[in-house]
């Protein structure tokens, strides 16, 4: 009789046990999901923990899923920080909503490379559909045509090689940038997303071609100081190409003057990236529109469902004006994936550096069907509103100042007690230790960055798990860690 727990033959595991263990694994997810205030939301493992538990050596004889699936439960799960926790406020909030965990799962089983149409059409044309209906609910015009990628990092690098691309007099998919065209400069914000900087590095213009233009007093890019830079960098032999304004900096959310600086881009010829990324799924609400006001200038703009319209990571939607550079660009066909149709479908492989493409759009596609337009716009105004009610709880507490503009679902602020109000140092380091005791309670996990050169905590709303009453924990919380601070300092 073959043995039921293991491969049948040199085959795949059989489909009975497959079956069993896949139930088995449905219910702990749904358990995980139900009750997942049991976990703390930050892992308590220290380095190595995990390390030496697993052995050092591959094995050499198959096991079985009971004692795989044992060791997930007793060894992994601790070692997780759980992101899909409904008090998770640290960074942008992946929330892998059910339709998007199970519309996962069947891109998994189907293991589609959606790299040509003819490897599986309805993973193209499915992507198609779907980003055209996101573009719909983000008021974008329909010239914009769109690719999912799978990160906004790896789309915002997809941007500055379609730019590179557009420089008159140089050829960089043939020759690469020899330098005989002039040093190419990019501008940002001093605010914007690393990830722009390390696609400059990839490309191949360098670090010291990065301009990072000053911000106002909201933190938002200055349009004059940008075309001050230009000008500056013209005179002095550079070649400007690209800008990347931001829908929602990473620190605090703001939202650079589009119009003003789209206006820039088309006196001086450059091609405009919006990193949309965080912020853009805002857009689809009626009020929020005004967050995309001017991008239907750009020449290209990323958001990502896996940030803000709870599907899990990864799927970054790319949207461009000009997809022929795109595709100019990267398209490179060997003869052995040339197929008779390719002059009237899209193969999405000729707009990227990927060749192989999951089947990314499945799941989104489920999940705005499950939610519905409506249903989204309802989930994140909400998100919006307790962000708004917290900001008004900060700017009248006399313990906390509010650091910045609030114009989403994101707060930045610290701890400011009258005693130590004229001590930055002082401050800096009460707001340290007041974010370790928060993340050490288990209940909550906040994160920091430093504005104008100070502490500030940060506490993003965006999990579709969250209730009111895990944010009033988590103020509670840090009254109460605020608190014992000031009584053992004796302040």
């Amino acid at each position: 009789m073959k043995d039921k727990t293991g491969p049948s033959d040199l085959g795949d595991m059989s489909t009975e046990e497959f079956r069993r263990h896949g139930h088995e694994i449905i219910d702990w997810i749904a358990d995980y999901l139900g009750e997942m205030e049991r976990f703390p939301v930050l892992s308590r493992n220290q380095p190595g923990d995990l390390k030496r538990e697993l052995p050092r050596t591959p094995p050499l004889d198959g096991e079985s899923m009971p004692a795989i699936l044992a060791d997930f439960r007793d060894l992994i799960i601790p070692g997780i920080t759980h992101w899909n926790h409904p008090a998770f406020f640290s960074y942008f909030s992946i929330t892998g909503s059910g339709p998007g965990i199970l519309g996962e799962l069947l891109c998994s089983a189907l293991n589609v490379n959606a790299m040509l149409w003819k490897t599986s059409p309805a993973a193209t044309e499915l992507e198609e559909v779907t980003l055209d209906w996101l573009r719909q609910m983000l008021g974008l015009p329909d010239s914009f045509w769109g690719i999912i990628y799978d990160t906004a990092s790896v789309s915002t690098l997809h941007a500055l090689v379609a730019a590179r691309e557009c420089v008159a007099g140089l050829s960089p998919r043939q020759k690469g940038l020899d330098g005989k065209g002039g040093r190419l400069a990019l501008y940002q914000s001093e605010h914007a997303h690393s990830s722009v900087e390390k696609a400059a590095i990839t490309v191949g213009i360098g670090q010291e071609a990065v301009r990072k233009i000053a911000s106002d007093a909201a933190f938002r890019m200055d349009p004059k100081a940008l075309e001050s830079a230009i000008q500056k960098d013209i005179s002095a032999g550079w070649r400007p190409f690209c800008v990347v304004a931001t829908v929602g900096t990473t620190s605090t959310t703001s939202v650079d003057p589009l119009p003003e600086i789209a206006a820039v881009c088309r006196k001086y010829h450059l091609w405009l990236h919006v990193d949309a990324a965080y912020a853009g799924p805002a857009a689809i609400l009626p009020e929020m529109k005004w967050v995309l006001e001017g991008a239907d200038q750009a020449d290209s703009i990323v958001t990502n469902p896996h940030k803000w319209l709870f599907t899990p990571i990864d799927l970054s939607v790319f949207y461009c004006q000009r997809p022929d550079v795109l595709r100019r660009a990267f398209s490179l066909v060997p003869e052995y994936l040339k197929t008779n149709v390719d002059d009237t479908v899209t193969n999405y492989m000729d707009y990227g550096i990927q060749l192989g493409r999951r089947f990314r759009a499945l799941k989104l596609w489920m999940i705005l069907r499950y939610f519905g337009q409506k249903g989204i716009e309802a989930r994140i105004r909400r998100q919006i509103g307790w962000a708004q009610e917290l900001a008004e709880w900060l700017d009248s507490d006399p313990e906390f100042e509010r650091m910045a503009p609030t114009p989403f679902s994101t707060l930045c602020f610290r701890a400011k007690p009258k005693a130590l109000a004229a001590d930055e140092k002082a401050l800096e380091q009460l707001n340290g230790e007041l974010l370790e005791r928060v993340n050490d309670s288990g209940e909550a996990f906040l994160s920091h960055t430093k504005l104008n050169d100070r502490f500030t905590l940060r506490l993003a709303i965006g999990n579709i798990k969250t209730e009111r009453r895990h944010l009033d924990r988590a103020v509670e919380i840090l009254r109460q860690a605020l608190a014992e601070l000031k009584e053992e300092r004796g302040i």
